[in-house]
C-alpha cells in the first residue's frame, strides 16, 4: 500500500520526475534532522509519561523510551492505527501498572493529539491558498466532517459514558463461550476482569482531571512540542533544498494531512497519506523533488521508529521467552 501510495504520487503529481539531491546530505542539514528527531521522539516520550504522573503510575525511563517505538511500530501495521494504543497497554501491564490506568493513559494521551489537531486542521482546510486550489478541497470537507463526529462520539463515550461498552464486551465474551472458544469457568472469570478493569479505566480519568497540576500542564505542553516537531519535518527538508516556503503553510498543509490520516483504514494510513501529501504540496515543489521529500519525510518520521521499534520488541520477546525456559528448568 505504501508503494502504491509513491506510485500514486510519481504517476499523477511528479510527472515521472524523480532525483536525489544532495543538498540533503551537507552535515548542517543532517544536524537539524537528528536534532528534531530528538525532540520529536524525546516529546511522544513525555507527552505519555506525565499523562501517567498525572494518573498516579510512575514508570522508569528506559520503559518510556521502549515505549515509544513500540507505539510508532504497531500504529503503523494496524488499520487506523489502533494497534499502538493497545501495544502499549499490554506493555505497561506487563511492567506492573493495571490495564485500566494503562487504557485511560493511552487514551487520554491520543484525546490531547486529536484536540490539537481537530481545532487546527479545521482553520487551515479553509484558509490555506493551495488547499483551495486543489481538487480535494470540496470533494473531502463534508466527508471529514461526518467522520470527526463518529471519531469525537467514540471518545466521549471513552471518556464520561464508558459503563455503555459494558453490554458489547460481556456480548462478546458470551458469544466465545456459545461457539466453544472458553469455557464457562473462563467466561465467568474474564467478565470479573472486564468489569473491574472497565472500572478502573472510567475512574482514572477523574483521577487524570484531580491529578498533579504541573504533570496535567506538562502532558499538554510536550503533546504541542510533539506536534509541532512533527509538523516540522516538511519544512525543514524543503528547506534543505533551497526552498523558501512559509513555515505556517508547510505547519498547515501536514496538519489536513495529518486530520485526514486519522480516518485512513489502511495500516498507518499507508498508500493514503503519501497520496495526500504528494496532492497537497506538489504546488509547492519542483517535480522532481516531490517523490524524494514525500519519502524523505516518511521515513523520518514513520519508518526510522518503525525499525528502532522492531528491534525493541524483538529483544523484549526474546528476554522473556529466555526468562521463562530458564523458569521452566
Amino acid at each position: 500500500m505504501t508503494l502504491a501510495g509513491f506510485f500514486t504520487v510519481f504517476e499523477h503529481f511528479s510527472g515521472r520526475n524523480l532525483s536525489f539531491d544532495g543538498q540533503l546530505l551537507k552535515p548542517g542539514f543532517v544536524g537539524a534532522c537528528l536534532l528534531l528527531l530528538v525532540i520529536y521522539f524525546a516529546a511522544d516520550g513525555l507527552r505519555f509519561y506525565y499523562t501517567l504522573v498525572a494518573l498516579g503510575v510512575r514508570v522508569k525511563p528506559r520503559v518510556m523510551a521502549k515505549l515509544v517505538f513500540i507505539n510508532i511500530f504497531f500504529s503503523n501495521i494496524t488499520p487506523m492505527a489502533t494497534g499502538g494504543g493497545f501495544a502499549q497497554v499490554w506493555y505497561l501491564h506487563q511492567q506492573g501498572v493495571s490495564v485500566g490506568k494503562a487504557m485511560a493513559a493511552s487514551t487520554i494521551r491520543t484525546v490531547l493529539a486529536v484536540l490539537f489537531i481537530f481545532s487546527l486542521a479545521p482553520w487551515f482546510l479553509l484558509t490555506l491558498e493551495p488547499l483551495q486550489r486543489s481538487s480535494w478541497n470540496h470533494g473531502i470537507s463534508s466527508a471529514l466532517a461526518m467522520f470527526t463526529l463518529l471519531y469525537l462520539a467514540f471518545f466521549v463515550i471513552l471518556l464520561w459514558r464508558a459503563k455503555w461498552l459494558v453490554h458489547p464486551l460481556t456480548a462478546t465474551v458470551g458469544l466465545l463461550n456459545k461457539v466453544g472458544a472458553i469455557s464457562e469457568t473462563r467466561m465467568r472469570a474474564w467478565n470479573f476482569r472486564l468489569m473491574r478493569e472497565l472500572f478502573k479505566f472510567s475512574r482514572s480519568f477523574s483521577e487524570y482531571r484531580h491529578g498533579s497540576k504541573w504533570a496535567i500542564a506538562l502532558s499538554v505542553i510536550h503533546t504541542g512540542l510533539f506536534l509541532l516537531a512533527l509538523f516540522s519535518f516538511p519544512a525543514l527538508l524543503m528547506w534543505g533544498l533551497g526552498y523558501d516556503v512559509p513555515y505556517l503553510t508547510s505547519l498547515g498543509l501536514l496538519v489536513v494531512t495529518t486530520f485526514i490520516m486519522y480516518f485512513s483504514p489502511t495500516p498507518g494510513a499507508s498508500g493514503i497519506s503519501e497520496g495526500v501529501f504528494g496532492s497537497f504540496f506538489n504546488q509547492l515543489l519542483e517535480k522532481q523533488h516531490l517523490l524524494l521529500v514525500t519519502f524523505s519525510w516518511r521515513a523520518l518520521t514513520i519508518y526510522l521508529g518503525m525499525v528502532i521499534g522492531l528491534l525493541v520488541l524483538q529483544r523484549y520477546l526474546l528476554q522473556r521467552s529466555q526468562q521463562a525456559l530458564r523458569a521452566n528448568l
